[in-house]
């Protein structure tokens, strides 16, 4: 019995983390099993996640159930078929993006696509937000915004943008694309031209860092060491928009986005206000929940936004994410441990990872020791 149980720490810690992350791609090596429950779930179980100290991981559910716990009733941990359910999902789902992202299709109809993937419009809704995260007409939504931008990118004209892009008419143009792109489609087109960013910079425990936002949220975090670099990182992101630095209106959300720089574990959850698709903020939704303290891989990341192959688009996304720190990018590695690129340098993200495990170790003591 001893050996069905895992006790090896390195491996529990493992564990631990596809846990965290509900790593689909874990299902079938083990499972965990909670002592306040008395129930035993794959890693990838969407159920809260349990105390650290209440977790046993086993080798396979036979064990599990041997040492007195009973299966989950959502995983379905005793279950064979159901890896091969979640991969049938999988197919489901790409077969409706593929679908969906089809030119000339216009806004997908729930029951065609439905149709078309052999199953119920409810059904479909369902599995397509348990992979996604979003529905289908989001999804559509942000395909017909990705068309829109490059349109505008290439120097068509709205109007020709628009119609390319799928919308049927302005008002249905302005009423979604103004929220996703952050201002109006004939302001991005022309590099932010009437945009208002004010924007400051401190001095914080790395050099520098530059916070910039709208009246909406905080659109830029930029580290650096020089002013004139970050402004000009600014400049670079919105070439014609009207940039002002203003050192005191902002001040609310810079302290503690320095103070977390510095070491502190202040709570992180400010607006943002940043161009993205709906792909780019389901990943940065999910790095927002990653603990001080942990990190995930890439593949860790896409697993649990129920894309296990998108590894690259997850990598691509953590790239594309302006606003450090507040969207913790940092906090993502290499399947095998290592650091990866960092927009704002290796260094610093070493520094970032090394110094949350010592405040996150620091913190665990003191609640020990009470």
């Amino acid at each position: 019995m001893s050996r069905d149980i895992i006790h090896v720490r390195s491996t529990t810690d493992t564990c631990w983390e596809a846990v965290l992350s509900r790593d689909a791609s874990r299902d079938g090596e083990f499972v965990y099993a909670v002592r306040s429950t008395r129930v035993y779930c794959r890693p990838s179980c969407p159920s809260r996640r349990p105390r650290r100290d209440q977790v046993q991981f086993f080798r396979a559910p036979e064990a599990a159930k041997a040492a007195g716990y009973r299966a989950c009733l959502r995983c379905h941990p005793d279950d064979p078929e159901s890896a091969v359910k979640n991969s049938a999902q999988e197919r489901i789902v790409a077969r409706i993006c593929e679908a969906i992202e089809q030119p000339d299709e216009g806004v997908p109809n729930l029951e065609n696509l439905a149709s078309n993937a052999g199953i119920s419009p409810h059904a479909l809704l369902r599995v397509f937000r348990k992979k996604m995260g979003i529905t289908p007409r989001q999804y559509a939504d942000a395909v017909r915004l990705r068309k829109l931008k490059s349109g505008l990118q290439k120097g068509a004209d709205v109007t020709t943008a628009m119609y390319d892009a799928g919308y049927g008419s302005s008002s249905r143009l302005y009423e979604q694309a103004d929220a996703q792109l952050g201002m109006t489609p004939s302001t991005y087109r022309h590099g932010g031209r009437g945009m208002h960013i004010s924007y400051t910079i401190e001095n914080c425990a790395l050099g520098k860092v530059l916070v910039g936002a709208t009246e909406r949220g905080i659109s830029a975090v930029y580290l650096g060491d020089r002013d004139r670099a970050l402004q000009q990182e600014l400049r670079k992101e919105y070439p014609h928009a009207d940039l002002k630095r203003d050192d005191s209106s902002l001040r609310e959300w810079v302290r503690p986005i320095v103070a977390n720089i510095g070491g502190a574990n202040h709570p992180l959850d400010l607006p943002i206000d940043v161009q993205a698709t709906a792909f780019q903020r389901r990943v940065w939704e999910e790095l927002r929940r990653i603990p001080r303290g942990a990190t995930r891989s890439y593949g860790d990341i896409a697993a649990a936004i129920g894309r296990p192959r998108a590894t690259r688009a997850v990598a691509s996304a953590c790239a594309a994410n302006r606003v450090a720190i507040v969207v913790p990018c940092h906090r993502v590695v290499r399947r095998e441990g290592t650091i990866s690129g960092y927009r704002w340098g290796a260094q610093r993200k070493r520094a970032l990872l090394e110094q949350e495990k010592r405040s996150g170790a620091f913190v665990a003591a003191r609640i020990s020791a009470d």
